[in-house]
C-alpha cells in the first residue's frame, strides 16, 4: 500500500491506526478460499470457524506474553463494551450498617467510558471517587495503604496504562502494589481489584501480563491494526474469573436452561459464558492476519514503541522551540513529561497553537487549516474531560457554563469568552515516518511564522528514528525502513519554506479602494443617500441564489418566492452515497458541476452537467408514497426523505463513477431550527429548515468580499497568479442573498433586517470551512481563500450572517427581488456605545 493515500499526512493514530493493504489482501484471500460458518453449528465449516477463533484467542494471549492458563479472552464490540461488562458483572457490595460497602475509584485522567461505570455502581448503592494522578503518586511514596486481610469487601480501581489525552504512561507497577495491598487509592478497608484500560497503551507498546498481572484488561483492536473495527476484548485473570456475576444469558452461553422454569446452567468456559449471541467471527478471523502482518512488517511491539517515540520526541523538541519574532512561544504543549523516555511517554502530543500575544487560537481553526494542507489531526477533549480540565485549567463551573452556552462534547465551539474548550492532538503509529513529522512542522512554521523568517530559531539533533525491522513488502510502504538522517538535512526541507525572500506584488489593472484608519475598506455607497433614523444608509440586494440540490451548483434568480423553510426549493434535495450518507463538496468537489434548474411552470427540476443529457425530476410529491421513504442525517439532525427514483440515480452514478441516489425532504417532515443561534428560543420554535446546515438564509456583503479580494491580491507576492474575479469569489461563499454594503463586515453588527415588509432575525455569523477553497466553476481546490480569510479574521473564520424569516400576518410580499432595499437594525451593544 502507498505510504500516503491522496497525499494525506495522517496524524490521528491514537484515534485509529491505518491498515496495510497486505492485511486486507490476505484476509480477503482467506475468505475467498474458505467457507466460515456460524461457530455455534456443528458442520465442517462451523468447526473451521470455531477452531480459527480459538487460535486467535491464543494468539492474543501470546501477544501479551501469557497463556490460557492465566487469562481468558472475552470478545466484545470494543473497549467500551469490555468496561461495561466488568461494571455489570463485578461483585459490588452495597453499603449497610455493618460495612461501608464497595468503592469504585478511577483516575481523573480516564476515558469517558471508564467514568461511565459510576452510574452502574450508583445503581448498586456503591460510591465512586475520582483521584488525581498526583494523589496516587503521593500515596505510592507514603505507602499509606490500609490493608486488613480479614476484610474481603471488593473494591475496583481503574486507570489507563497510557493517557489518550497526553500520552502520559502511568506506572504499571501500580497493578502489583494495589493487589498486594502496598498501595491503596482510599483508606477504606477491603480488597482491591485492578481494571487496566490498555486500549491506548497497547497500540504502540508491549504489555507483559506475566509481570503486570492486572485482574481485568480492556483492549481495542482497531487501535492496533486499523482493521477490523467494532471489535475489542476483555482479558480476565483466571484467578478472579469466578467472582464475575452474570445475570442476562444469551445464545451460546447456556449449558442448559428451561423456558417455563427458572432453571439455567451457564457454560464452564469464561469466554463462552460472557459472549452473548454469535460473536463477530469474520472480524475475529481478520485479527489473525493483523498479527501476522504486524510482526512481519515491524518485528514486534518493542520496535514500534521505539520508532513512534522517536518521532514524537523529535516533533515535540521542535515544537517547544518555536518562537515568534517577539520571543513568544508558538505552541503550548500539555504534557506531564518532557518526552525523555518511551517508558513514561507515548507517541501523543497534545497542544494548542498561540498567537504572538500568547492568546490561544481555537482548535477548530487549526484543524481546518491542517485539513487544507492534507494533514489529519484530532481536536476537542478526546472523550477525556478530566485530563482536559486538568491541563487546560477548566473548572467544573466553567464546564457547566460552557454547556449552557451551547458547547457539547465533540462540537467545534473551541473558544468561549476567549478561553479554550479543548486542544489539538497529533499521534504517531508504526507506519508513520519522519516525513510525516516534518510535513506537520512545516505546516505550523509556514502558517504561524510566515515566509519572512529566514532561519529556524532552533538547532535540534534528535538522531535517527528507530529502524523497523522485517523484510520489505512491495504492497506495504507504510513503515519507515530507511535512516532518517540528521536534522541538518531535515532542516533544509523546513528552511526552504522560510528562505524565500519577500517580493513586491506585480501591478494589475485592479485598483482597490483606499483603506481607512483601523484597516477597514472605505467603499463608496452604491445606494441612495437615504438613511435609517438619520444614521444608517440603506442597502440593496444585488444577487439572489438558490441551491436546489445541497452542495451542487447555484441557480441565480432576480425574483423568487419565499417558502416556509426559506427560498422556495432551496436545498430541498441532496445526493447520498450507497450507504445513504449525504455527499458534500468536502468529500466530492465535483458536486459543484451538477447544475440544477427549476421550471416553476412545468413544476420540474432539471438536472444538467457537462457531457450528460439533461434529466427531469418532478417538483411535486405526488409520487412520494410510491418511492422509498428513508431517513438521513444533516448536521446531526435526522431528517425524513424519499428516494427520487432509479433514473436520476443511474444518471448521478454514471457522472460520479460510483453509486449515488437523489433524495428529497418529505413535505410532512418539519425540521426545527437549532436553538444555539439565539438566546430567545421563542424565535426559533416556529422556524422550519430544509436540508441546510444551519439556518434558512445566508447573507454576505460585497464590501466584505472586496476586502478579502484585496487581501488575496496583496498575498500574490510574485504576481504570477491570475487574480480571482469578484464574481467567482462571491460564488465560493454560497450565499442566498448578496448586498452592496458600505463597510467590510458591518453586517456582523446587525441584529435584525427588513426587506420591504419582510422581517429577518440575524442568528449569528457563518463559521467557514474548507468548501470556500473550491472553485465553483471547475471543482478544483485552492487554499488561498481560506488562508487569507483566516489571516484577516484572526479567530473564527467568519464570513456572512445567518438569517431567519419572522413570519408576519401583515406581510404582503411573498418574494425576494434584486434591487430591493434592506434596512438593518444594530445590536443594542452598538447603539449604546
Amino acid at each position: 500500500m502507498r505510504r500516503k493515500v491522496n497525499g494525506i499526512t495522517y496524524l490521528d493514530h491514537a484515534g485509529t491506526t491505518l491498515y496495510p493493504q497486505s492485511q486486507l489482501t490476505r484476509f480477503m484471500d482467506d475468505l475467498t478460499k474458505n467457507v466460515y460458518g456460524n461457530p455455534h453449528s456443528q458442520h465442517i465449516s462451523s468447526k473451521l470457524t470455531y477452531d480459527t477463533i480459538e487460535h486467535v484467542r491464543y494468539r492474543i494471549l501470546e501477544h501479551f506474553n501469557t497463556t490460557s492458563e492465566h487469562y481468558s479472552v472475552i470478545f466484545t464490540s470494543g473497549s467500551t463494551a469490555a468496561l461495561k461488562l466488568v461494571a455489570e458483572a463485578f461483585p459490588w457490595s452495597s453499603a449497610s450498617s455493618e460495612n461501608e460497602g464497595s468503592r469504585f475509584c478511577y483516575l481523573s485522567d480516564s476515558h469517558t467510558s471508564v467514568v461511565g461505570i459510576r452510574k452502574i455502581a450508583e445503581a448498586m448503592q456503591v460510591s465512586s471517587v475520582s483521584l488525581k494522578p498526583e494523589d496516587i503518586l503521593l500515596s505510592e511514596k507514603s505507602n499509606g495503604a490500609v490493608y486488613e486481610p480479614a476484610c474481603e469487601t471488593p473494591h475496583l480501581f481503574c486507570y489507563p496504562a497510557q493517557s489518550n489525552f497526553s500520552g502520559t504512561k502511568y506506572p504499571l507497577s501500580w497493578v502489583e502494589m494495589l493487589k498486594s495491598g502496598r498501595l491503596s487509592p482510599m483508606t477504606t478497608p477491603g480488597k482491591w481489584f485492578v481494571l487496566l484500560d490498555a486500549a491506548s497503551y497497547v497500540s504502540t507498546s508491549p504489555l507483559d501480563l506475566t509481570i503486570h498481572a492486572a485482574d481485568f484488561i480492556v483492549i481495542s483492536f482497531y487501535k492496533i491494526f486499523g482493521f477490523p473495527t467494532g471489535l475489542g476484548a476483555l482479558l480476565v485473570n483466571n484467578r478472579v474469573s469466578h467472582f464475575l456475576q452474570k445475570t442476562y444469558f444469551g445464545g451460546g452461553t447456556a449449558a442448559a436452561y428451561l423456558v417455563g422454569e427458572d432453571f439455567y446452567v451457564p457454560r464452564k468456559s469464561v469466554s463462552e459464558r460472557f459472549e452473548d449471541g454469535t460473536i463477530s467471527f469474520l472480524d475475529i478471523i481478520a485479527l489473525k492476519h493483523g498479527f501476522d502482518i504486524l510482526e512481519r512488517l515491524t518485528g514486534g511491539m518493542e520496535n514500534i514503541k521505539q520508532h513512534t517515540f522517536a518521532l514524537a520526541h523529535y516533533t515535540y523538541t521542535v515544537l517547544v522551540a518555536l518562537r515568534y519574532p517577539n520571543g513568544a512561544p508558538v505552541i503550548q504543549v500539555y504534557s506531564d513529561t518532557e518526552f525523555n523516555s518511551p517508558e513514561i511517554q507515548g507517541p501523543i502530543i497534545n497542544f494548542n497553537v498561540l498567537d504572538d500575544n500568547g492568546d490561544i487560537i481555537g482548535y477548530s481553526q487549526v484543524e481546518k487549516m491542517a485539513s487544507l494542507h492534507n494533514i489529519h489531526v484530532r481536536t476537542g477533549c478526546f472523550c477525556n474531560t478530566g485530563a482536559c480540565q486538568r491541563h487546560l485549567k477548566i473548572s467544573n463551573e466553567t464546564i457547566k457554563k460552557n454547556l449552557q452556552a451551547g458547547h457539547i462534547c465533540g462540537d467545534d465551539i473551541d473558544l468561549i469568552d476567549g478561553h479554550p474548550t479543548g486542544s489539538v492532538r497529533i499521534s504517531f503509529g508504526y507506519m508513520s515516518t519522519i516525513e510525516d513529522a516534518q510535513t506537520f512542522l512545516k505546516f505550523i512554521i509556514t502558517t504561524r511564522l510566515g515566509k519572512a523568517d529566514s532561519k529556524l530559531p532552533f538547532q535540534v539533533t534528535p538522531g535517527e528514528t528507530a529502524a523497523v525491522t522485517g523484510e520489505p513488502v512491495v504492497q506495504d510502504e507504510w513503515v519507515n525502513k530507511h535512516e532518517t538522517g540528521k536534522l541538518g538535512q531535515e532542516d533544509g526541507l523546513l528552511q526552504t519554506e522560510l528562505d524565500k525572500s519577500s517580493m513586491t506584488t506585480k501591478e494589475t489593472d485592479f485598483h482597490p479602494p483606499a483603506t481607512k484608519p483601523g484597516g477597514g475598506l472605505q467603499i463608496p455607497s452604491l445606494t441612495s443617500a437615504a438613511t435609517l433614523d438619520g444614521r444608517l444608509p440603506k442597502f440593496t440586494i444585488t444577487n439572489i441564489y438558490i441551491y436546489p440540490i445541497k452542495s451542487c451548483a447555484a441557480l441565480e434568480v432576480t425574483k423568487w418566492p419565499i417558502g416556509n423553510q426559506g427560498l422556495l426549493y432551496d436545498r430541498n434535495w441532496m445526493i447520498v452515497n450507497h450507504n445513504g450518507i449525504c455527499l458534500s463538496q468536502k468529500q466530492e468537489p465535483r458536486l459543484c458541476l451538477i447544475k440544477p434548474l427549476i421550471d416553476l411552470h412545468r413544476k420540474t427540476l432539471v438536472v444538467t452537467a457537462e457531457g450528460m443529457d439533461p434529466i427531469d425530476v418532478p417538483l411535486d410529491e405526488n409520487n412520494e408514497k410510491e418511492n422509498q421513504i428513508c431517513q438521513s442525517k444533516v448536521c446531526a439532525d435526522r431528517v425524513n426523505t424519499y428516494d427520487c427514483g432509479e433514473k436520476i440515480s443511474d444518471w448521478l452514478s454514471k457522472f460520479f463513477g460510483r453509486h449515488c441516489r437523489l433524495i428529497k425532504q418529505s413535505s410532512n417532515f418539519k425540521r426545527s431550527a437549532n436553538k444555539k443561534h439565539t438566546k430567545d428560543s421563542s424565535h426559533v420554535t416556529t422556524a422550519s429548515l430544509s436540508l441546510v446546515n444551519e439556518a434558512q438564509y445566508l447573507l454576505i456583503n460585497r464590501a466584505s468580499v472586496l476586502e478579502l479580494h484585496q487581501l488575496l491580491n496583496e498575498s500574490d507576492e510574485n504576481g504570477t497568479k491570475e487574480l480571482l474575479p469578484m464574481r467567482e469569489l462571491i460564488e465560493r461563499f454560497r450565499a442566498n442573498i448578496v448586498i452592496n454594503g458600505t463597510q467590510a463586515f458591518e453586517e456582523e453588527k446587525w441584529e435584525e433586517i427588513s426587506i420591504g415588509t419582510l422581517n429577518f432575525l440575524v442568528l449569528g455569523p457563518c463559521h467557514r470551512c474548507q468548501m470556500i477553497c473550491i472553485d465553483q466553476k471547475t471543482g478544483q481546490r485552492n487554499q488561498d481563500v481560506f488562508q487569507a480569510l483566516s489571516a484577516s479574521r484572526k479567530r473564527k473564520v467568519n464570513f456572512g450572517i445567518y438569517l431567519m424569516h419572522e413570519p408576519s400576518d401583515s406581510s404582503s410580499s411573498c418574494f425576494l427581488s434584486v434591487e430591493s432595499q434592506l434596512l438593518p437594525v444594530l445590536k443594542d451593544t452598538e447603539n449604546h456605545s
